[in-house]
């Protein structure tokens, strides 16, 4: 039995998708069953919990052998940062006596020590927690998400406005739920002793200016691109209902995601879904 942390989010469904189709067992842990009805459909069980609750966690893990370890974002309008940290220890003590016999931890491009980054920094209290304990692990570093343009689908078909913090010529390494979900599916199913870390993105790396293209050809109309500056990002994010610690993080995060050099394509696993794919799945789902 597989177990899946985050069942219910972009990535954690489409790993139990991908596993579910190879004809494996598998559980999405979800705070909400109703969430999780599409996945049960497809055949999963559902086990709700909450993630603090560190005995629940405990005896879902006992229910499986192998666990995948996405910790939930935490609501934006709280300090992210203090509380992915209590999620995470709570994962890691529940992994403590569970009898699991693999682990696969899901991270991020550019992890690091440090305070005030965002997920680099907890998400890098994750991974370091996973190679202290004894039970193999395995971490899956994705690229940046391509959802994190959904939001900005709205004034792009309204208005012909991208809104970013990237300049439009940056180059970035971006990834679909579906390919994160299929490399999550390979590394659950690899020989438990078998540990690796492997970074994930789409078939290509993109640009704002190739974003703005895309929407243009789907929505039939120009959309400009409109870059906030370094200097408003904090107050960006605070217009956007973040907590000050929660907006000076994520602040951090994006600085260092512009300044942190990306892995080689020769070192990555490149996945299958292109960025006009994604945006074109994505539109036809709002339709």
């Amino acid at each position: 039995m597989h177990i899946i942390l985050g069942g219910t989010g972009h990535v954690g469904s489409a790993a139990a998708k991908a596993l579910l189709a190879r004809g494996e067992a598998v559980t999405v842990v979800a705070r909400n069953a109703d969430k999780a009805e599409k996945l049960r459909q497809l055949g999963a069980e559902v086990a709700v919990a909450d993630i603090h609750d560190t005995g629940a966690l405990r005896r879902i893990f006992r229910r499986g052998r192998r666990l995948y370890a996405l910790n939930p974002p935490a609501a934006p309008n709280i300090d992210t940062d203090a509380e992915e940290k209590k999620t995470i220890a709570s994962i890691l003590a529940a992994i403590e006596g569970s009898g699991l016999e693999k682990i696969v931890g899901h991270s991020t491009y550019g992890v690091r020590k440090g305070e005030a980054i965002g997920d680099l920094g907890t998400l890098y209290e994750l991974e370091d927690g996973l190679k202290r304990q004894p039970i193999p692990a395995s971490i899956l570093r994705a690229a940046y998400y391509m959802t994190n343009w959904d939001m900005s689908l709205e004034a792009a078909r309204e208005k012909g406005v991208l809104n970013t913090f990237f300049p439009e010529d940056f180059r970035l390494p971006m990834v679909a739920p579906e390919d994160l979900g299929e490399a999550a599916a390979d590394l659950m199913t690899e020989p438990a002793a078998e540990t690796r870390l492997l970074h994930v993105e789409g078939p290509d790396r993109y640009t704002p200016a190739d974003v703005a293209e895309a929407l243009s050809d789907r929505f039939k109309r120009p959309v400009k691109i409109a870059t906030t500056l370094p200097d408003k990002w904090e107050e960006t994010y605070l217009s956007l209902g973040f907590s000050a610690k929660a907006a000076k993080s994520y602040a951090g995060m994006t600085a260092l995601a512009m300044d942190t050099p990306v892995p080689p394509i020769s070192e990555v696993r490149r996945g299958r879904v292109g960025l006009e794919h994604y945006l074109k799945q994505l539109i036809g789902k709002q339709a």
